[in-house]
């Protein structure tokens, strides 16, 4: 599977899916949750109200309406209280059951965020060495995935745990739809 990262916003991804950083309810909130609710418009919450919630560290899909992606699968970030209650295994069990959600889904292409690293308070330094460590131990049918930064701090830090820079080229041509 083939990694990159860039700073961008995961709701423009021309990906077959792309990863919600979602709450327990599914039904919308803050940050990048909000964002892409708001882009793929009032049919993902009636969607996402079907699915009744989703556990921390597990993952469901929904169609991707308005998005420019086939499906957004839903993930549950860990809420970091100082990384004695597991938080480190269930961020990495974000990113596994998300690929293999796509898996199933038949998805090659995926775009995932910087998980549990906004409100939720998990160490951006620490999110980026599980994200990038637990995608590539994963044997999947997914060709590439991008990790979507949203900011250059984030890119930075995912850059140093060795994901190469997607091509300015290749950024608007990202897609397996």
């Amino acid at each position: 599977m083939e990694l990159e990262v860039i700073v961008g916003d995961i709701t423009r991804q021309k990906v077959d899916a792309i990863v919600n950083a979602a709450n327990q309810t599914l039904l919308g909130g803050g940050g990048v949750d909000g964002a892409i609710h708001r882009a793929a418009g009032p049919l993902l919450l009636e969607a996402c109200a079907k699915l009744g919630g989703c556990h921390t560290g597990d993952a469901k899909a929904t169609p991707g309406f308005d998005l420019p992606c086939r499906w957004v699968i839903h993930t549950v970030g860990p809420v970091w209280y100082g990384g004695g209650g597991g938080e480190d295994l269930a961020l990495a069990s974000c990113y596994r059951r998300s690929i293999e959600v796509a898996d199933r889904l038949g998805a090659t292409t995926v775009a995932f965020p910087a998980i549990s690293t906004g409100a939720y308070g998990f160490p951006p330094d620490q999110a980026a060495a599980i994200a990038v460590g637990t995608l590539r131990s994963l044997t999947a049918k997914v060709d590439r995935v991008r990790l979507v930064a949203f900011d250059q701090r984030t890119f930075r830090l995912l850059e140093k745990q060795g994901v190469e820079a997607a091509s300015s080229e290749d950024t608007d041509g990202f897609t397996a739809l």
